[in-house]
């Protein structure tokens, strides 16, 4: 594979926010006197956004149970951004080899802008990255393909020339949609079952950076 765009989502692919994520949701739920959850099934409800994550934790469609509850989440989750989440092992390497290789990079996360943002910037590699779009950034998010289209016309890049590299069913399928070649990452929050139709698997950044060097 020979590209000049890596397109990479963010939580469960670059980051182990799980932890902080589980904090947040817990907040949340504690604001509504809801017993706490466990970072295993916090992990069965993140990938589709801030809203669906608070939407699915406190079960209710009440529109405002979930206003309140988002408020609670991303309120905590801003001020504990980074304080248990880390980079995956082998993930500054990676973003080093691809720039090193004049490899544009840009972040499409179904979390929110300001978040990934901030995350980004509080582990030191949003310098990496030309653009980072969140869940709110487009009318859309994953597994819808509008994220990718879009960012993929404003850098005047032809389908061929890029590569979506997630965790999860929603980044293949947004790949897919869009038309460009896709890397599955399996140590993220995504069941390997919903990477089956990745275009390649990847057990580790290094393998991430075999493949899109064609070494692999």
């Amino acid at each position: 594979m020979t590209v000049g765009t890596v397109l990479f989502d963010l939580d469960g692919t670059l980051v182990d926010s799980l932890e902080d994520l589980t904090d947040a949701v817990n907040h949340m739920l504690a604001g509504f006197g809801k017993a706490a959850l466990s970072p295993a099934s916090v992990r069965l409800l993140v990938g589709r956004g801030a809203r669906n994550l608070v939407q699915r934790a406190l079960d209710t469609l009440s529109p405002d149970h979930i206003e309140r509850g988002l408020e609670l989440f991303v309120g905590f989750n801003s001020a504990h951004i980074a304080d248990k989440s880390q980079l995956y092992p082998g993930v500054r390497e990676l973003l080093d080899t691809l720039t090193t290789h004049g490899i544009r990079m840009a972040i499409i996360s179904n979390k929110q802008e300001a978040l990934s943002r901030l995350i980004l910037e509080t582990l030191g590699i949003e310098g990496y990255f030309t653009t980072i779009c969140g869940g709110d950034s487009f009318p859309e998010m994953k597994p819808s393909p509008l994220p990718l289209l879009r960012l993929m016309e404003r850098f005047g890049v032809p389908p061929g020339d890029a590569v979506m590299v997630g965790d999860s069913i929603n980044d293949i399928q947004a790949g897919r949609g869009a038309g460009i070649a896709t890397i599955g990452c399996t140590w993220g929050y995504g069941e390997l079952e919903g990477l089956r139709e990745a275009d390649h698997l990847a057990a580790s950044c290094n393998e991430v950076a075999e493949i899109i060097s064609g070494r692999r």
